[in-house]
């Protein structure tokens, strides 16, 4: 007799005791450590909602961007009625602020492109999706390098006058020459633009995917220094300098240019500075859901106020001139918009800097 043959059986009975016994360990930890507690969703990403900022777009975006186009399309084209017209077109600055009414025409004349975009899905295809945004942003940096050239016109027009009377004959020259480089740079900055612009899965015109992040902050830091840091530095030092000019004259005028100069700088810090501002912010990502949203809906509402300066230009550097208003009410009258009335100006009058209304249009109020 082995062993199995004595212990065998002992061992056989001891195991069924042993099974009966035990506690089911795998029932037990089912139902209490896994039916009873509730799962954490903390470990889990979450979707930031946008519904407020879409339905805030497509309320305020259509409207501010239809008033803008009115009223960019109305003093713009009488701008460039006015200088045709008049044949107005004889020193730099002329031919720069006719090139400016240029630019925000064709700027303005795209927004309702945008507008579209923003309400329905993009039906136009990618040819006109590249144009538009093409468009935007050709004359977005044509319009910010002019308003440079008009700075600096009128630093040399006013600081150095003796100069700047002796190059009035090859002023016009001057004046056509920078403005093509002006273009050129200006299509040249917009090529990235041009080329990334699309139209996405979703049916939308987007200038570059959203997957591609280091191109969105490249295009953004490109445009904030090449539109508004650049042109800021080089109106800085212009303005400053006249402004020094002028508080050496001891006469009426000084104080009518000095009002015109705070309005344009006023006017371009409070338009641009915002917009610039927010876009520098949008560079950093942010997990916080309510800062996106926060800073979506100030991109939207600061983009509208930068795309004022369209429609605020030809008053600010044409209308607000002496000669250039009486040419304006000269044509009304010809077009029979309004009565015959006295001309408030005629002939020539020394401006601030010493120099005559036809040889800038610098400042005189």
């Amino acid at each position: 007799m082995n062993s199995f043959t004595v212990f065998g059986p002992a061992l056989l009975l001891w195991s069924c005791h042993c099974q009966t016994s035990l506690p089911n360990v795998t029932e037990d930890f089912e139902a209490t450590d896994y039916y009873s507690t509730e799962p954490d969703y903390t470990q889990f990403e979450t979707v930031c909602g946008k519904d407020l900022n879409r339905s805030f777009r497509a309320r305020f975006i259509p409207t501010i961007y239809s008033l803008i186009c009115l009223l960019a399309l109305m003093g713009n084209f009488l701008v460039i009625l006015t200088y045709i017209h008049f044949n107005r077109i004889k020193t730099m600055t002329d031919i720069f602020l006719l090139n400016l009414a240029v630019a925000d025409l064709l700027f303005a004349l795209s927004l309702p492109f945008w507008a579209t975009s923003i309400m329905t899905k993009w039906p136009l295809g990618e040819l006109l999706c590249k144009a538009m945004y093409g468009i935007y942003k050709i004359t977005f940096f044509s319009g910010m390098f002019l308003l440079t050239c008009i700075s600096v016109d009128r630093y040399f027009s006013i600081t150095k006058a003796v100069s700047a009377h002796r190059c009035r004959n090859n002023a016009a020259y001057y004046g056509r020459v920078s403005s093509l480089v002006t273009w050129g740079l200006a299509v040249l900055f917009s090529l990235p633009e041009i080329i990334y612009s699309n139209v996405n899965s979703n049916s939308t015109c987007v200038a570059y995917s959203n997957e591609n992040d280091y191109l969105r902050v490249s295009l953004l830091i490109s445009q904030m220094v090449l539109g508004f840091v650049m042109p800021a530095l080089v109106m800085m030092f212009c303005y400053s300098g006249i402004i020094r000019t002028l508080m050496q004259a001891r006469n009426f005028e000084r104080n009518k240019a000095l009002k015109v100069i705070f309005a344009v700088v006023a006017v371009f810090v409070i338009s641009q500075l915002p917009y610039n501002v927010v876009m520098g912010l949008s560079t950093n990502n942010t997990t916080r859901c309510d800062f996106d949203n926060s800073l979506l809906f100030a991109m939207d509402v600061t983009q509208g106020i930068a795309f004022l300066r369209c429609c605020v230009n030809p008053f600010l550097y044409a209308f607000i001139g002496v000669k250039f208003r009486n040419d304006l009410l000269k044509l009304m009258t010809a077009l029979g918009c309004r009565s015959h009335s006295p001309i408030l100006y005629s002939g020539k009058r020394k401006s601030s800097a010493g120099l005559t209304d036809t040889d800038t249009t610098s400042f005189s109020p």
